[in-house]
């Protein structure tokens, strides 16, 4: 007489794409799985995917949701260290992670309770780098250097930035560290060609939000004795033309990877409305993952039977 083979959950992956403000939709999506009966074996994350994963798979995530809820614009800037000069890109990134390991705290990725990793891009040869050891923090940290904005992060001989920049929904890598049924996260499927118009809209009639300030706060330190040197800004700021144009980059990539390494389930949050550095809108970004996963029940209930 043969037996059936006993039946076993596949086990499942989650990648967490990148997309700046956008990825605060990855808690409600995290809550939306966990709803329905499904905590994933591994968990990947691509540049913000990489921030709210690691506070994920270390315990954090209420507390980390109870701080980003509290954000508005004014207290967003309170942790963008601005520098001219500061080499490579705007802001430093070390006020906000020393708030991190204070108040989230740090771990080793090796010690964590489940596979994790996340990934950046090598500034001098383009590759893909994937960090599975060392500090939690500094892998994230690496992951999120965007260019123009960040600085560059030194790990070993290398400077590192973004993930996004070459595998902004890390499909590939949940796979690399056993997942056998993917679920992805893309953040930039509705984006491009829609946030430039509205913000270009909204800026004179608002004069709010954390991208609009950077920008007047760089603006104002380098008229500092350059007042008349400097143009009357016209059209679309710096920023929204950093933003727009790696909204597009981004975009294209994923469409790319993706369709060389398909996901088993695809989560596309709507956050067409969501800005670049839109992180004071963490509400409605959070609902907006949440209801993308109950949209798409049908196809995520099967993983728990």
């Amino acid at each position: 007489m043969s037996r059936r083979p006993l039946h076993r959950r596949p086990r499942i992956g989650i990648a967490l794409g990148s997309g700046s403000a956008r990825g605060w939709a990855h808690i409600g999506v995290l809550r939306g799985l966990e709803e329905l009966g499904i905590v994933p074996d591994v968990v990947c994350g691509s540049s913000i995917g990489s921030l709210v994963g690691g506070a994920y798979v270390s315990g954090r995530l209420d507390a980390f949701e109870d701080w980003i809820r509290s954000l508005d614009w004014k207290g967003i800037l309170r942790y963008l260290d601005i520098r001219l000069l500061a080499g490579g890109g705007f802001i430093e990134g070390k006020r906000l992670m020393d708030f991190l390991r204070d108040h989230i705290g740090d771990v080793e990725i090796e010690e964590l309770s489940r596979p994790f990793a996340t990934l950046a891009t090598d500034l001098a040869t383009g590759r893909e780098v994937w960090l599975r050891d060392g500090s939690l923090l500094e892998a994230v940290r690496a992951s999120i250097a965007l260019p123009g904005f960040f600085t560059p992060v030194r790990r070993g001989d290398a400077w590192m930035v973004d993930g996004g920049l070459v595998n902004p929904v890390p499909v590939s890598l949940c796979r690399a560290l056993g997942a056998e049924v993917v679920i992805a996260v893309n953040l930039n499927g509705d984006i491009v060609g829609r946030h430039i118009a509205r913000y270009t809209a909204e800026r004179e009639e608002k004069g709010e939000g954390a991208l609009r300030h950077v920008e007047a706060t760089l603006l104002e330190r380098l008229s500092n004795g350059f007042a008349n040197l400097l143009p009357t800004p016209q059209g679309p700021g710096i920023f929204e033309v950093m933003a727009a144009s790696i909204n597009i980059m981004q975009d294209r990539i994923t469409r790319s990877r993706m369709a060389g390494d398909p996901p088993d389930v695809l989560l596309a949050p709507r956050l067409a409305q969501i800005a670049l550095m839109d992180y004071d809108r963490s509400s409605e970004t959070i609902e907006a993952g949440y209801h993308c996963v109950l949209r798409h029940r049908e196809f995520l209930e099967p993983l728990v039977r």
